[in-house]
């Protein structure tokens, strides 16, 4: 009692020293940032870099600027200077509690103080903090928000919060009213602001992210909850809940829904327990409570992580349950930060003792593309929960590498088709099935280079910032051009057909490319803009953070996916009549003749299997869960690369392009008699399933 006596009386008369001298101002460089007049934690450019030589793995320190106790730490990498940790603090046990009205409780003793001890401003240690604010603030906490509010949101200072509230949580958690967690809450929600996460990666103390996670959950374990269902708090970077529960009511769940980044849409997530588990309780009522998290998964940082390089990321909310010894199992949905086709997800609960995720202690049973079903098991040491992202990265490049590589080929194959099929154009067209096969040809070409590069700019596009109205452009004209691509294909399709079964009867050639423009574009355009008209007023178009269409809320995808599985599915039914039609069977037929025909079949198929789309078919496969990556590369590979496999076998094995191609190089006039009757020959129409 006597120590304590002395350090509160030490402390007081700091207290008077500070409150009878005004504040002086901290001197900002110019370009560096300061706090807000909405009370929004901004960061400020401590220190320049170290000016002394650099050398690879030195290191040196700098002091922080006026008014900030501690240093910033510098190590030598690729012959630069790079910041690697900062305890740069303008927080001390002092500072909480300076702005006080305490002026004229000490304004007798002040002109006592002997002037060492009132310019001592050695800090008191953070232990003694408790002490304090039950002296000033014991049924709020309130009298050190503004405070924190307004300190600049460093390295150090986030260490000195993280260590506040542990202090707190530890000894002034007997009594835990909704007006001390709000108090708590809002002191933890001004270093979890997004816009200071990157400096918790220069705290020293890796666990700075752990313990902070641990006293939040140790202080709302001894909240009461009042009512049936309640809101505690609702901070923007943590939100908490509670409800009763009982053995008697039925499954009981409550949702967060909170902000990761600056969209406008909150990333969702559920605590759902169980009837089974309510079962277990008592009669009388129990409590559960959950805490969520947008931004904390970003500093939980695992300890004895043995691949330091590939650290696993969060791809959801961090969501802390508070729930009776007896229940042991509970429900998780988590809706996925990116909602990539490849970022597979892991169900994750953090061990605050080993201080790393355990995938051990979680079962996913579901895994689409936005969200994710966990369900975990739940202990004192278990309370925390989330998802991570999977680490395929080796696979995602793989595929990247893929499309790249394919595009840009496919890409140089399609200009090359078109500057060949213009070359020939009038050597070749001499009929009317000739004629609407190449113009199939060259508008399949057309279509998917366009395609191409729509999707290319909408890639690129995604990395930035986007904008609404742009991204609706992007995403109607590659839905456009992907569906002209397919029903091109399926009217060479019906083209193949016509030339098999109808002989003597010919379609004049102004009917048929009417019919043709009309399947090819008329039906992609009405599909294109009867989805935008549905889809765009309620903002259902395209999915989020990428510019293509939706599948989460609307299926706006179904506009392009039904139509291309169905185009498909008739062209395999027209390859098949072509492999039939092929075989001509016959009464003593020898073994050659019969690996002839096969080989026959199986270069018609090869032949028609690209220029009618068929290669999409594997998408079918892609789409299903656990998919083995084999066949994502077979898909990528396949389509990526369909632009050259439309000139190879739509233009280069054409042997009267080929032909022409070698007249009009040797002589630009010598366009024989003879070729051009055997384009004008009966057979023809039958010929044209071997072009």
């Amino acid at each position: 009692m006597k120590s304590q006596a002395i350090t509160i009386y030490c402390l007081m008369l700091f207290l008077a020293t500070e409150c009878s001298h005004p504040r002086s101002k901290t001197h900002i460089k110019d370009g560096d940032k300061l706090q807000g007049p909405e009370g929004k934690p901004k960061t400020e450019r401590m220190q320049e870099k170290c000016h002394g030589p650099c050398t690879t793995s030195s290191n040196c320190s700098q002091p922080c600027v006026q008014h900030f106790r501690g240093e910033i730490g510098f190590i030598c990498n690729g012959n630069k200077w790079q910041k690697s940790t900062e305890t740069c603090t303008s927080l001390s046990v002092e500072t909480l509690f300076m702005d006080l009205n305490n002026t004229s409780r000490f304004s007798v003793a002040a002109p006592f103080i002997p002037l060492h001890i009132v310019d001592y401003q050695a800090p008191e240690p953070i232990e003694s903090v408790a002490q304090v604010i039950q002296m000033n603030c014991p049924l709020d906490y309130a009298c050190i928000i503004d405070v924190v509010k307004s300190s600049e949101a460093t390295s150090g200072n986030i260490a000195f919060i993280v260590k506040l509230l542990k202090n707190i949580s530890t000894h002034l958690s007997d009594n835990v009213t909704q007006e001390k967690m709000k108090s708590y809450f809002k002191v933890a929600n001004h270093i979890l602001d997004k816009a200071v996460i990157p400096n918790w990666a220069f705290i020293p103390d890796k666990n700075a992210g752990s313990d902070l996670l641990q006293s939040v959950n140790w202080f709302a374990r001894r909240f009461r909850i009042q009512h049936e269902l309640e809101h505690i708090t609702d901070e923007l970077f943590i939100q908490t809940k509670g409800l009763h529960i009982n053995h008697n009511t039925s499954e009981r769940s409550f949702s967060f829904s909170m902000n990761v980044s600056n969209t406008t849409e909150g990333i969702l997530g559920m605590i759902e327990v169980p009837r089974q588990e309510l079962w277990k309780l008592p009669p009388n009522a129990s409590e559960a409570i959950g805490i969520a998290f947008p931004t904390l998964g970003a500093v939980l940082k695992e300890a004895h992580l043995q691949n330091a390089s590939l650290p696993r990321r969060v791809n959801g909310l961090v969501i802390s349950v508070i729930l009776p010894e007896r229940l042991k199992q509970i429900l998780f949905t988590f809706e996925k930060i990116n909602k990539s086709r490849n970022a597979r997800a892991q169900c994750v609960g953090w061990h605050s003792r080993k201080r790393r995720w355990d995938e051990n202690v979680c079962e996913t049973t579901l895994d689409t593309a936005s969200k994710v079903k966990c369900w975990c098991n739940y202990t004192n040491v278990l309370m925390s929960f989330s998802i991570l992202m999977s680490p395929m990265s080796v696979d995602n490049k793989v595929l990247d590498y893929i499309t790249c590589i394919g595009l840009s080929v496919s890409i140089l194959s399609l200009i090359v088709c078109l500057i060949i099929e213009a070359t020939v154009w009038s050597r070749v067209v001499v009929t009317e099935i000739s004629y609407m096969r190449h113009v199939c040809i060259v508008n399949i070409a057309v279509s998917l280079l366009t395609a191409n590069v729509w999707f290319i700019l909408g890639s690129n596009f995604n990395k930035k910032a986007q904008n609404y109205n742009w991204c609706v452009v992007v995403t109607f004209f590659s839905h456009f051009f992907y569906l002209s691509l397919f029903f091109w294909m399926l009217f060479q399709a019906l083209l193949i057909v016509y030339g098999l079964l109808v002989i003597f009867r010919r379609m004049m050639k102004s009917c048929m490319m009417a019919i043709g423009f009309a399947i090819g574009y008329g039906c992609p355009l009405v599909i294109a803009v009867t989805t935008v008209a549905i889809t765009v007023p309620g903002k259902g178009y395209m999915r989020h953070g990428a510019c293509w269409l939706n599948w989460d809320n609307t299926k706006a995808l179904l506009a392009f996916a039904i139509p291309a599985l169905l185009i498909v599915a008739v062209n395999l039914v027209v390859v098949l009549v072509v492999a039939v039609n092929t075989q001509r069977p016959s009464i003593g037929s020898s073994r050659s003749q019969d690996v002839a025909i096969i080989i026959r079949i199986s270069k018609n198929v090869a032949t028609l299997t690209p220029l009618l789309g068929l290669t999409w078919g594997f998408g079918i496969a892609t789409l299903i869960e656990g998919t083995s990556l084999i066949f994502h590369i077979i898909f990528a590979l396949l389509n990526a690369f369909q632009g050259f496999f439309i000139l190879l076998f739509g233009t280069i094995i054409d042997h009267k392009i080929r032909d022409a191609l070698r007249m009009r190089m040797s002589s630009p006039k010598g366009w024989s008699k003879a070729a051009e009757n055997a384009l004008l020959s009966p057979t023809y129409g039958s010929k044209l399933m071997n072009c």
